[in-house]
Parts: structure tokens; C-alpha cells; sequence
């Protein structure tokens, strides 16, 4: 390929992670943060299993997003590669990406098995979830993932590349290479999650449009059809904009580049472009949610005009404290 087709691959990925990275980052991190603020505001939120599970995907969603989505960006757009650098970074980086993607995506199966149970036909399932074992079920998947992610942290070195004359963070460990390349990245973080969300998503979409013929107190029924709302639009999003950037992954771990119609160059900026796109997924749940349900736009509202008018009347006690001390200062 000509060294202007490959100059072109680069300015448009420079292109991209400079004017679409940098606002993706800001409004992911600055959503996720509204998320936490309101999911933990709200005694509604608060006693609410599904609510704790989304609260930890928010939480996990901004880790994934100063880890991985910053990176791209200084990567692609300033051509600053801290993996390059620093060995602690290289293993860091990808033992937290595999930690927040895989508890993200737990959160969201968790999220939308509450609320098939939440609205399913039978009294036992729709009380089998509580917060106390919304918060057990959380720790223990976190658990699981940070031992999960300790053979990537051994793995992942930094390797002199002699095609690009520079050191890259890569993956030494041949005998790793076949459980992440199918294990993971084919498995964990493509088709097992995908196919939960699908399956239960459509059962409690199922339950949903039941709801109404049910005696079910108004309070609940409203409560459910929001989150369960909230959660399956989030899952369509999520299936359309992860399974490009997982199928070209496991392409590029897998497949013999030589054998394929497409060069390595050609594979990488798709590998790229798809991986902007990848994250959305935890950009985005915010704006889904303000988009899809109308009482957490209002939620959302009451929650800033709380917490604006809390700091306002301390402003206020504070003046009415100052002021007493001003006028005993000119007595004296």
C-alpha cells in the first residue's frame, strides 16, 4: 500500500479521536457521574436491586473510560502511547480494561435478570431479588474479575517491535493467547453476555406488556416499567455498537492476516474505528436513560435543583453567621 493511503489512515484516525474521542469522553464521564449522583440520591434508587446494579456499571462504565477510551484518544490523536513507556501502565491498562468491560457487562446481565424476576407471573421471583443480595451478587463478580485478570497482568509485556523500530504492549504468553483470543474476548465479553441480555431482555419485555392486567400496586408497576424500560433499550444499544469491535478483535488475534483480501493497516484503523464506537456503550447509558424515560428526566431535574438549592440556603446560613460577627467586630 502507498504511503499516502497509509498518511490518509492516519490523519482520519487523528481526525476521529480528536473531534468525536475528546466529546465522547467528556459526556461519557460527565453521564456517568449524573448516573451515580441520582441512582444514589433517590430512596426510590436506593431500594431498588436493579438501581444498585446499574449504580456499579456507571461506576465501572468512567473506569473504562479514563483507562481505555483516553488512552485511544492520546494514542490516535497526539500519538502519545503511555504503554509504550512504562511497563506498569502496559499491564495496568489491560487488567483494569478486562476488570470494568466484564463487570459492566455482568451489571447490565444482572440488571435485566432482576427485572424479568421483578416482572414475572410468580410472587417468589419477584421477591427473590432484595438490595442485600443485589449487593452480595456485585462484590462477588467483582471478585471473580479481579482474580480473572491477574494471567492478563502476567502476560501483557512490553516487546520491541523491529517492523515499527518501537516498543508495544503485547501479549508474550503463547500459551495464554488461545483462552483470551476465544475465552474472553469471543466469550466473556461477546456472545455469553449478548445472548443473556437478549434472552432474558425479551422475557421481561414479555412480563412488561402484562403488567397492566395484573394487580400490581401503582407505585411498583411505574418503578418497573421505567427500569425494565430503560435497561432493554440499553441492551439493543449495547448488542449494535459492542459485536463490530468484538468481531474484528478476535479477527485480528486469530485469523492469518496474510490469508485475508485486507492488510494489516486496513484492519487496524477498523480495529480503531470500531472501538470508538465501542465505547459508546459506556459513554452512553445516561442519555439513554434520559432519552427513553421521562420520570428520570424528571428525577434527574429534581435531583440537580436539590442539590443547587442545598448549597444555596448553606450560602445563605453562612452570610446570617458572618453578619452577626461583623456587627459585634464594630461594637467593640
Amino acid at each position: 500500500m502507498s504511503a499516502p493511503v497509509d498518511t490518509t489512515y492516519v490523519v482520519i484516525s487523528q481526525y476521529i479521536a480528536i473531534y468525536a474521542g475528546i466529546p465522547m469522553f467528556a459526556l461519557g464521564v460527565v453521564g456517568g457521574i449524573f448516573n451515580i449522583i441520582v441512582f444514589l440520591s433517590l430512596q426510590t434508587f436506593r431500594q431498588s436491586s436493579c438501581a444498585i446494579f446499574l449504580t456499579v456499571m456507571s461506576f465501572v462504565n468512567v473506569g473504562q473510560l479514563v483507562t481505555g477510551l483516553l488512552s485511544r484518544i492520546m494514542i490516535s490523536g497526539f500519538n502519545v502511547d503511555w504503554t509504550e513507556t512504562s511497563s506498569f501502565y502496559c499491564k495496568f491498562r489491560n487488567y483494569c480494561l478486562q476488570f470494568c468491560a466484564l463487570t459492566s457487562y455482568t451489571c447490565v446481565c444482572l440488571a435485566v435478570i432482576d427485572q424479568y424476576m421483578a416482572t414475572s407471573f410468580y410472587t417468589r421471583w419477584q421477591q427473590y431479588f432484595n438490595t442485600k443480595k443485589a449487593f452480595i451478587a456485585c462484590g462477588i463478580a467483582c471478585i471473580i474479575w479481579l482474580i480473572h485478570g491477574i494471567p492478563s497482568l502476567i502476560s501483557f509485556n512490553l516487546s520491541f517491535n523491529i517492523r515499527t523500530r518501537r516498543n508495544s504492549c503485547i501479549l508474550t504468553n503463547p500459551n495464554f493467547q488461545p483462552y483470551y483470543s476465544y475465552g474472553y474476548i469471543l466469550i466473556l465479553a461477546g456472545i455469553l453476555p449478548i445472548i443473556i441480555d437478549i434472552a432474558f431482555g425479551s422475557l421481561a419485555y414479555r412480563n412488561v406488556r402484562q403488567i397492566p392486567y395484573r394487580t400490581v400496586p401503582l407505585v411498583r408497576r411505574e418503578l418497573d416499567k421505567q427500569l425494565t424500560s430503560m435497561v432493554l433499550i440499553q441492551v439493543v444499544y449495547k448488542t449494535l455498537v459492542v459485536l463490530p469491535y468484538v468481531t474484528i478483535l478476535f479477527i485480528l488475534f486469530t485469523a492469518n492476516i496474510n490469508a485475508l483480501s485486507i492488510t494489516v493497516l486496513q484492519l487496524n484503523f477498523l480495529n480503531f474505528v470500531t472501538g470508538m464506537i465501542y465505547y459508546l456503550n459506556f459513554a452512553s447509558p445516561f442519555y439513554i436513560y434520559m432519552c427513553v424515560s421521562k420520570r428520570f428526566r424528571q428525577q434527574f431535574i429534581y435531583v440537580i435543583l436539590s442539590i443547587y438549592s442545598s448549597k444555596r440556603k448553606q450560602q445563605c446560613i453562612g452570610i446570617n453567621q458572618i453578619k452577626p460577627l461583623e456587627e459585634q467586630s464594630q461594637q467593640l
